[in-house]
């Protein structure tokens, strides 16, 4: 059984969601949906002062911004429609600072700016959005600044609003991080929690719960289209008296013994499980009975010539193992019945071999 990668790099984070979170195109959504009648009713307001530009330009925000929702809800496309709304709300913004819009107050919609930019986006697209809007602040109220768009701005407001947005976006950064970085840990813990609902804590082997829900699948797959599978029970010859000899402890490695033994001899696509105690259970996807049989002694023969150091020198064991391979339309308890027969008889006549 191959585990699965826990760390998740921050470019896969948006994939994931934990409970209560908002996803990205929801929010993206209902910040369409608020800003829309806010820029009609803004733009109503310019023109009550006569102003030619301004109105035609935020009622074309507010169209562009309901198209990008739009578009979303027929394509499903999360990034386009990210990508989209960060372009339009960076030339709203953009544009609200240069023309003092609102006799020069709309500027300060630049503080919505950080919140949003981090929440739906990459981190490093938050820092470089952030830092690129920063700069132009501090342009727009440099000489050069003065000299190119004329702002309306005094210079104890352009002092004050220099250090609070770049106080506000240092802040934003530090609380995604803080935020990326739970969500990380929630994610790990899951998967972490997951794992352990799914394998045995000794071995590392898939326990009898995965190695049903295993089963379950290759036999639904072998009633779609007939594909062969075998299973295959192991169990450790005369394990009591190794406990009895040697104690619990080096039960234990010989039990850890045979699992690493099985992943050594198995193919990637088996299912290794401890089905119990120090038994084992193999399922072979695609494999017919005498290939089944092949394999189960292959192994039996491995584990026969493997041993564990103890303070009272080397021990060796074996294994008794019982094949069974699917037929017609049978059940997989029936199908386990049978592979626990033949390993009843492999027992039955002196152990250390397969039948089935």
């Amino acid at each position: 059984m191959s585990q699965t990668t826990r760390n998740t790099p921050d470019t896969e984070l948006s994939q994931f969601r934990v409970k209560g979170e908002i996803p990205v195109p929801v929010l993206i959504n209902w910040l369409t949906t608020v800003a829309v009648p806010l820029l009609v009713f803004f733009a109503w307001r310019s023109g009550l002062r006569n102003d030619p530009v301004t109105p035609p330009l935020l009622i074309g925000f507010a169209v562009m911004l309901a198209a990008n929702s739009l578009v979303y809800w027929l394509s499903s496309h999360k990034t386009l429609q990210r990508r989209g709304f960060i372009a339009l709300i960076t030339v709203l913004f953009t544009y609200l600072a240069i023309h003092a819009v609102e006799d020069g107050s709309a500027i300060l919609w630049l503080f919505a700016y950080p919140p949003i930019i981090f929440y739906i986006s990459e981190a490093r697209v938050g820092v470089a959005a952030c830092s690129g809007g920063f700069a132009a602040v501090i342009l727009l109220f440099s000489p050069l600044g003065d000299m190119l768009f004329e702002p309306p701005y005094s210079s104890s407001f352009r002092l004050t609003m220099i250090f609070a947005l770049g106080f506000e976006m240092v802040t934003c950064y530090i609380l995604d991080q803080s935020r990326r970085r739970s969500k990380l840990g929630l994610l790990k813990l899951a998967a972490d929690f997951e794992y352990a609902a799914k394998h045995d804590a000794l071995t590392g082997l898939a326990n009898r719960r995965e190695a049903l829900s295993q089963l379950d699948a290759e036999h639904q797959r072998y009633l779609r289209n007939g594909r062969l599978f075998s299973v295959v029970l192991l169990d450790i010859d005369l394990f009591k008296s190794v406990n009895d000899n040697y104690g619990h402890h080096v039960g234990d490695e010989l039990i850890t013994l045979v699992a690493q033994t099985l992943r050594e001899q198995c193919r990637k696509v088996d299912t290794l499980a401890r089905w119990g105690g120090e038994e084992y259970l193999i399922l072979l996807p695609e494999t017919p009975s005498e290939q089944a049989l092949q394999t189960a002694d292959r192994i039996r023969q491995a584990i026969s010539e493997a041993s564990v150091n103890t303070g009272q020198g080397l021990i060796k064991t074996t294994v008794s193992a019982g094949v069974a391979t699917i037929r017609r339309s049978e059940s997989i308890d029936r199908l386990l019945q049978r592979s626990d027969e033949a390993l009843y008889q492999a027992k039955s006549e002196g152990r250390n071999r397969v039948c089935g």
